[in-house]
């Protein structure tokens, strides 16, 4: 089991202040997000959401004309946390600004938010979805989520149409999801669009990705090739997560947001069908309101220093925290 001791906000990661400067440097002004995961290059990849820069309002998304991205990829190479984390560089457009890497379509698509990623083999994956409209805050409707790809270190992406599941009735089960990697399998923990569903897992054999075709879902007793036969693994309600599998412990950590809980909870588990433990909350909306988000630093898997990073809807940038594990 894994207990936690406290937990600290380190400082802020995007914005202005924060110790990459990404205002000046790269036209991050404000975003939120900043999906981690180990390129395999000694790298970290950050996907961040919707990203604003010059012009943006000062708390809160927007306006749309202050250089809005829908999405933008930083990197690090920081291995000594303590002291916050550093991006080395960004996908960059000419005037060295963080350039949108999905793209984003019009009509009934708002935007295209990234959701979780994964490197395999020297090819990247991002487990994104296509967003229809918002609605209350924690509630949303997607047309669909999919997984993009890179074959050139995440300069270009290329999203196919063969690798979506479709949102069509608006309780498709993968909208959202968190990637992980383990005994020859891509692992793919989904749930429903918006914060209160149950969680549900799936996995592929890497040389089939990307296609939707190539996942199977755990039923409980084994694994199925129809969607409809998967089982919650993780009861609701499940908002954005993070998985990953510390060694000291020797257990599987996920991250997420629960709204009923009203911040960040971390839980454990041997295996990732389960059972998970209910879990602690490491991050309070009390103490920080409108947190969301929450996504384990992998290079943080391994001593008892546990680094994530959080978002706050005002004034909607991220923030790096640790939280400090013991066992239980």
């Amino acid at each position: 089991m894994v207990g936690v001791r406290d937990t600290t906000r380190i400082g802020p990661v995007t914005g202005a202040g924060s110790p990459s400067r990404t205002d000046e440097r790269f036209g991050i002004h404000a975003t939120d997000l900043g999906i981690l995961w180990d390129s395999g290059d000694g790298r970290v990849y950050a996907a961040f959401g919707d990203t604003y820069g010059r012009g943006w309002g000062g708390s809160g998304p927007g306006p749309g004309d202050a250089d809005w991205r829908r999405n933008v990829l930083a990197y690090s190479t920081t291995r000594d946390l303590s002291g916050g984390l550093l991006f080395d560089g960004v996908v960059a457009r000419q005037d060295g600004a963080a350039r949108q890497v999905l793209p984003s379509g019009r009509g009934r698509e708002v935007t295209v938010i990234p959701n979780s990623g994964i490197a395999v083999g020297g090819t990247h994956y991002l487990h994104y979805m296509s967003v229809r409209r918002w609605g209350r805050p924690g509630v949303w409707r997607t047309n669909y989520a999919g997984l993009a790809v890179s074959g050139d270190q995440g300069r270009t992406w290329a999203k196919p149409r063969r690798a979506r599941w479709s949102n069509r009735g608006g309780d498709d089960r993968f909208q959202l999801g968190a990637f992980a990697a383990s005994e020859g399998h891509v692992y793919l923990l989904g749930t429903t669009n918006g914060r209160y569903g149950d969680a549900y897992l799936a996995r592929a054999v890497p040389a089939a990705l990307p296609a939707r075709s190539a996942f199977e879902y755990w039923t409980g007793a084994g694994w199925a090739g129809r969607q409809r036969e998967a089982v919650p693994v993780v009861d609701g309600p499940v908002g954005e997560m993070s998985l990953g599998f510390h060694t000291t412990f020797g257990r599987w950590l996920l991250l997420h947001l629960d709204e009923r809980r009203r911040g960040l909870v971390l839980r454990s588990a041997e295996r990732l069908t389960g059972p998970w433990t209910r879990g602690e909350v490491v991050v309070s909306g009390d103490e920080y309101p409108a947190v969301y988000g929450g996504y384990l630093h992998p290079w943080s898997l391994a001593g008892t220093d546990l680094y994530f990073l959080v978002s706050q809807w005002g004034p909607y940038n991220v923030y790096l925290t640790r939280t400090r594990l013991v066992p239980e």
